[in-house]
């Protein structure tokens, strides 16, 4: 199970990472075909007025689903930032048990992220909503990604508050903290 969930937290990773090398090609792509009709221009070519249709708008998308795909990743490998002024000063029995609420908390809000995210996809679909752009982008695609990176993050809140509650945790392996 600990493999299973650990492949599924780097594929989601994996997936943001693509989304920003995505996000990477489309601007070299833009700023090379304005630097291509720039030295057009001072050569008295005509310029190409090549542009990527819908850039900012597809970089939105990309920009939000690799930040809500990375979330779980980043969880598991204890890189999250923790505010933990008092949980370090607690003894580690207690420590663990407030961890553990706290992931199974943050689950429940997780969670309840995901329904919410979900519903608004599926109503997205249902009336066919479409973004405004030159490109018109099915508001559900990018929806039900977050709404996926949300539903992986949820699994490895309640993993993280199952580790705590087990004494396995990975919090006290390090981490930022604050």
């Amino acid at each position: 199970m600990r493999r299973a969930l650990d492949m599924l937290y780097r594929a989601a990773a994996g997936l943001a990472a693509l989304c920003l090398v995505a996000i990477l090609v489309m601007v070299a792509v833009q700023i090379a075909a304005r630097l291509l009709d720039f030295a057009l221009v001072k050569l008295g070519l005509p310029p190409t007025r090549f542009i990527v249709p819908s850039l900012a708008e597809i970089s939105g998308f990309l920009l939000g689903a690799a930040t809500f795909l990375a979330l779980a990743d980043t969880l598991a490998k204890n890189v999250h930032i923790r505010v933990d002024l008092l949980t370090t000063r607690l003894p580690d029995g207690v420590r663990r048990v407030v961890d553990g609420i706290v992931a199974l908390l943050g689950a429940g809000v997780s969670g309840f992220a995901t329904y919410a995210m979900a519903a608004l996809a599926l109503k997205s679909l249902s009336y066919n909503d479409l973004s405004y752009g030159m490109v018109a982008v099915p508001l559900a695609l990018p929806q039900a990604v977050l709404a996926l990176g949300l539903l992986i993050l949820t699994v490895a809140l309640v993993d993280e508050g199952v580790l705590a509650f087990t004494g396995n945790d990975r919090i006290t392996g390090g981490g930022a903290s604050v």
